[in-house]
């Protein structure tokens, strides 16, 4: 008996202690008062924000072209020969000046021919001399012996006339002699630059051959396209043609040209007679004088031809229009205003004119409201913000937040924007 009652001990007194530690864990957590939940508040998101202001304002317009000569032609020989001289700046990138020698051709041959032509206008001068003196003693003959009128024949009428002919037909010869001589020698008709050089020293050419291309460097323009709205805010008609260089509307060009931000002046003064086709805009011209000259000197580097250039166009003036900031633009159409209870306002609005600085808008927000510039994932309207100015100081620090949802009626849930959505707890 002694056995059994030690085997029970050793082994069923061990499982009623812990038995008895499980129940009484059991009854104290069923009697322990249960903790209050507290569902956490979602924070507003901090925006920084900025006044509408509304003031008179000059529309712009921007648009980009590349700069081309006004004036570009081939240079092409007119007469056969060896070339025998060539100007040091006829090279690919060189200056010239109105009037130079570029290259000139062997003119030997010319020089003969101009001999030959007026040895025989001398020779066709003498024999009309002789022939208007033969001409004039038939007509006194006549007149002492003759009887009525002499015929043209007796009087050497045709004789005289085929002596002035030939005379013509020498002169005429002598003329283009001295015009082919001339041309042995191909000069700038222009300013400008040489753009690519063909031909040189010791080659022969014929005529029509291609000696170099050349452009004005008096005059340089550019090409800017302008769709309809573009056009509308300028201000510039389809048919624009200015009525003189004074009256030509005054433009900006603008590019990075020797790691420095350059700036020139030009005028617009006319428009394409079509619109392109393919891109449905109209091209407006712009030409700036002497790229190379006093445009240089004013941008601190040349308007080189083949740049591409940044214009910027001024438009129309309006009296009174809504500005913003640039970044306060969300997609084509929208802007989010911060309301002054700590809320936003998700706005539709007629966008004017858009510049990389500054936003000018018809209809949408009213001046005085303050427009959020800085990003916002997830905006919502009605969504809670915390307003900052440019300092990061609260805008509106009276704004109170939205009270929390009561813990018996819905368990809230917040979203990755942090906009607190409430659902039923059934």
């Amino acid at each position: 008996m002694s056995k059994i009652t030690g085997r029970f001990l050793l082994i069923g007194l061990p499982i009623l202690i812990i038995a008895g530690f499980i129940i009484l864990f059991m009854v104290l957590g069923a009697t322990q008062p249960r903790p209050e939940r507290e569902i956490p508040v979602p924070r507003p998101a901090a925006v920084f924000v900025a006044e509408a202001v509304e003031s008179p304002v000059q529309l712009m317009v921007s648009t980009q072209g590349e700069v081309s000569p006004v004036t570009e032609i081939g240079l092409v020989a007119q007469v056969s020969g060896r070339i025998v001289y060539v100007n040091p700046n006829f090279t690919q990138g060189g200056f010239f000046e109105e009037g130079d020698v570029l290259v000139r051709v062997e003119d030997e041959d010319y020089r003969l021919a101009v001999i030959r032509a007026e040895a025989l206008v001398t020779q066709r001068r003498q024999a009309l001399i002789r022939e208007e003196a033969e001409a004039e003693l038939a007509a006194e003959e006549w007149r002492a012996i003759g009887d009525g009128d002499a015929s043209a024949l007796t009087l050497r009428e045709p004789q005289l006339a085929d002596a002035r002919a030939q005379l013509a037909g020498a002169e005429a010869s002598l003329r283009e002699a001295r015009l082919a001589l001339s041309r042995t020698r191909i000069t700038a008709p222009f300013n400008g630059r040489v753009r690519e050089k063909m031909a040189d020293l010791g080659q022969y050419i014929g005529p029509g051959a291609r000696i170099g291309e050349i452009f004005s460097t008096d005059t340089a323009q550019v090409r800017l396209p302008f769709t309809d709205s573009d056009l509308g805010r300028a201000g510039i008609p389809v048919a624009f043609s200015a009525a003189d260089r004074e009256s030509a509307p005054v433009i900006t060009l603008s590019a990075n040209l020797g790691g420095a931000l350059r700036q020139w002046q030009g005028r617009i003064v006319r428009t394409d007679s079509a619109i392109d086709p393919q891109t449905r805009t109209l091209y407006a011209i712009a030409e700036v004088d002497d790229p190379y000259g006093t445009a240089a000197e004013a941008a601190g580097a040349p308007l080189a031809m083949g740049l591409f250039v940044e214009a910027s166009v001024p438009g129309r003036d309006l009296a009174s229009a809504i500005t913003l900031p640039r970044s306060a633009l969300r997609g084509a159409d929208q802007v989010l205003v911060a309301r002054p209870d700590g809320t936003l306002s998700v706005r539709t609005v007629e966008v004017i004119d858009s510049q990389p600085d500054r936003l000018v808008i018809a209809s949408g927000v009213e001046a005085g409201e303050y427009v959020v510039t800085s990003p916002l994932r997830g905006a919502a309207d009605g969504m809670r913000i915390r307003a900052l100015d440019s300092d990061g100081e609260p805008l509106f620090p009276d704004a109170q937040p939205a009270a929390a949802p009561s813990t018996d009626e819905a368990t809230p849930s917040t979203d990755e924007a942090g906009n607190a959505s409430v659902a039923s707890a059934g």
